[in-house]
């Protein structure tokens, strides 16, 4: 499949009063033409920071890249100057953040929102810009578009706002959509119409998705790729049947085994236990070393070699080494 966005070795730090953070430590993956990868990790892991990197968003200072490559057309934007990042995002690259009231300018129509971004980078009149952003509240699913354009974030419900912020994020037809927790702000019912439009918009646009999420329940929905994020590393990936049903790093079992499950009505959920490491000082070994149970003594000396389960299918894991014991059942979730 063609890759549309490379990133690798990606490193970020973040300089504080107490030191410097490393907050992304030699991430690495792609995404392809038309498919969803889905981030996954609890909160601190890095996941928002690797987005924001792609995008170039993160605050310089106190952030910055120190090593690493994003290629986008085979063209890094790391090293790309922010008149060049300003005709890339929202044109080529879009990203959805987290609240979406907090995205939407409160003193401005809807319509100017939406029809902002369109005028900046396809150079087209009021007229037709306004007619491109009611055909796309159209096919983000606002009922009487041309009525809603005129009116303000306030006077919509979270599930409007949020497909008003996806319709601003898709106006200007990116080949790259990155979506930073989408639903967490919405309920349910929401999130479950929201998830079946980006779907649905992919197979109208073919727009490629990287969704950052803690939550397995959306990643099981929408993502047909998985990279489980721990401590500023992508410590396995694979496509969403192998995560789920052949996961092999201690991390990710322990997340599936967090989730509920209505064929256990009796069990309890299983919490990791601990807390991640201090990103001020690292780990040199696996950083999940100190919360697994069957850490062994060059978990903590050494990070492991990247084990390739299948030619999609990638773990950190000394467990993965011939020489090593094999104590862990695959666990099998009940997500579908």
């Amino acid at each position: 499949m063609e890759k549309v966005l490379e990133v690798k070795d990606l490193h970020v730090s973040f300089t504080t009063y107490g030191g410097e953070v490393k907050a992304v430590r030699g991430v690495s993956f792609d995404l392809h033409k038309g498919e969803t990868l889905a981030i996954v990790g609890e909160s601190g892991c890095g996941k928002s920071v690797t987005s924001q990197s792609i995008m170039r968003l993160i605050p310089q200072p106190p952030g910055r890249i120190t090593q690493g490559t994003v290629l986008f057309k085979g063209k890094d934007l790391t090293k790309a100057s922010e008149p060049e990042m300003r005709k890339i995002r929202g044109a080529d690259i879009s990203m959805i953040f987290q609240d979406p009231m907090t995205a939407l300018n409160p003193t401005l129509t809807v319509g100017d929102q939406i029809m902002e971004g369109i005028i900046q980078h396809k150079k087209v009149s009021k007229a037709e810009a306004r007619k491109q952003a009611v055909d796309m509240l159209n096919l983000v699913g606002i009922p009487s578009p041309t009525e809603r354009l005129k009116q303000y974030p306030h006077q919509f419900s979270g599930g409007m706002r949020q497909r008003i912020v996806i319709a601003m994020a898709l106006v200007c037809q990116p080949e790259v959509l990155i979506a930073d927790e989408p639903t967490t702000a919405l309920d349910v019912t929401i999130q479950a119409q929201i998830l079946n439009l980006f779907k649905d918009i992919q197979k109208k646009t073919g727009v490629s998705i990287i969704i950052i999420t803690h939550d397995l329940g959306v990643v099981a929905q929408v993502a047909d790729r998985v990279a489980v994020m721990y401590a500023g590393k992508i410590v396995e990936s694979g496509n969403r049947r192998e995560i789920f049903y052949r996961g092999e790093h201690p991390y990710t079992k322990g997340l599936l085994n967090s989730v509920p499950r209505l064929d256990l009505e009796d069990e309890e959920l299983v919490p990791i236990i601990g807390s991640p490491p201090d990103l001020f000082s690292p780990p040199t070994g696996c950083a999940f070393a100190a919360r697994c149970e069957y850490a062994m003594e060059v978990c903590e000396r050494l990070y492991p070699m990247k084990t390739r389960l299948s030619e999609e299918h990638h773990v950190d894991c000394w467990l993965q080494d011939p020489r090593a014991p094999k104590p862990i059942k695959t666990v099998i979730s009940t997500i579908r």
